[in-house]
C-alpha cells in the first residue's frame, strides 16, 4: 500500500494529473524518487503520439514543434519550468552564495530569468523542428524519461545547499538506498532501450544527458553548495533541451 500511495504522491507532486487524494505521511514518501521518472514516461507517450498524429494528418511543422513542446509544460504544470527561472535569476545575480539562495526562494521574476527562458525555448524548439527521424524522435522522447532519473540520482546523491525546502523535505523522508538502486536501474535500462531503438542517436542522446548531469553537479556546487528543488527544475530542462540538440543533430547529418 506504502508503494501505491509513493506512486500517487510522485505523481501529484511532480505533475498536474488528477490522482486520489490523502493526507501525506512520512511513511508513505519512502519510494516517491523511485516513481519520479514515470512522468517523464507519459509525457515521451504523448509527444511520440503527438508527432504521429501530426504526420498522419499532414499537420505542419510549426503546430507539431510547438504542440510537442506544450504537452510537457501542461503535463508538469510548469514546475520544472518555474525552478530553471528561478535559478537563472540567482546565477545571474552575480550576488554572494548566500544571496543567490535567497533569490531562489523569491517568488518574483526578474528580467535574466524571462530573457534565458525565452532563449532556451527557442533553441529547444529550433532543435526540435529539426527531428524528423524516427529514430531520433524516438530517443528524445525515452529522454524525458532518463533526464528525471538522473534528476532523482542527483538529488539523492549530490550535496543539499539548504536543510530546508521541498526537495530536502522530500529526500529527508525517503529511502536513500532503495531510491537510489531503483533510479540506476531504470537509468540502465532507459540507456539501453534508447541505443536498442534509437542506435546511435540513442547514444548520442543519453551521453548528452549524462554529460550535463556532470556539469550540473559542477555548477550547482560552485553556486550554491549543493542542490535544491529549484536547481533540480533547472537540471530538467537543461538536460531536455540538450538531449533535443543531439538528437537533431543526429537527424539533420543523417548518423543514425
Amino acid at each position: 500500500m506504502r508503494i501505491v500511495k509513493s506512486f500517487f504522491i510522485a505523481v501529484s507532486m511532480y505533475s498536474r494529473i488528477p490522482v486520489p487524494r490523502f493526507e501525506w505521511r512520512k511513511e508513505d514518501m519512502r519510494y516517491l524518487f523511485c516513481f519520479f521518472p514515470w512522468i517523464g514516461a507519459l509525457i515521451g507517450v504523448c509527444v511520440y503520439l503527438w508527432v504521429g498524429l501530426c504526420d498522419a494528418y499532414l499537420i505542419g511543422s510549426l503546430c507539431r514543434t510547438t504542440g510537442a513542446a506544450a504537452l510537457s509544460l501542461l503535463i508538469t504544470g510548469g514546475f520544472h519550468a518555474d525552478g530553471f527561472l528561478d535559478t537563472m535569476d540567482a546565477i545571474h545575480s552575480y550576488q554572494p552564495r548566500e544571496r543567490k539562495l535567497e533569490i531562489l526562494k523569491d517568488s518574483h521574476i526578474g528580467a535574466f530569468a524571462v530573457i534565458l527562458f525565452i532563449l532556451y525555448e527557442l533553441v529547444y524548439l529550433g532543435a526540435f523542428s529539426e527531428i524528423g527521424e524516427e529514430k531520433a524522435l524516438r530517443a528524445v522522447c525515452g529522454g524525458f524519461f532518463l533526464s528525471r532519473c538522473l534528476c532523482g540520482i542527483s538529488a539523492l546523491s549530490f550535496p543539499q545547499a539548504r536543510k530546508e525546502g521541498m526537495l530536502a523535505s522530500a529526500v529527508g523522508q525517503a529511502s536513500r538506498k532503495i531510491g537510489k538502486a531503483a533510479l540506476y536501474v531504470q537509468t540502465i535500462v532507459c540507456v539501453g532501450v534508447m541505443i536498442f531503438l534509437s542506435g546511435i542517436a540513442g547514444l548520442a542522446v543519453s551521453g548528452t544527458a549524462v554529460f550535463l548531469l556532470f556539469f550540473y553537479f559542477y555548477l550547482t556546487k560552485k553556486e550554491f553548495g549543493g542542490v535544491t528543488g529549484d536547481t533540480s527544475g533547472y537540471f530538467i530542462l537543461l538536460c531536455e533541451g540538450g538531449m533535443a540538440v543531439a538528437a537533431a543533430v543526429c537527424s539533420v547529418a543523417g548518423i543514425l
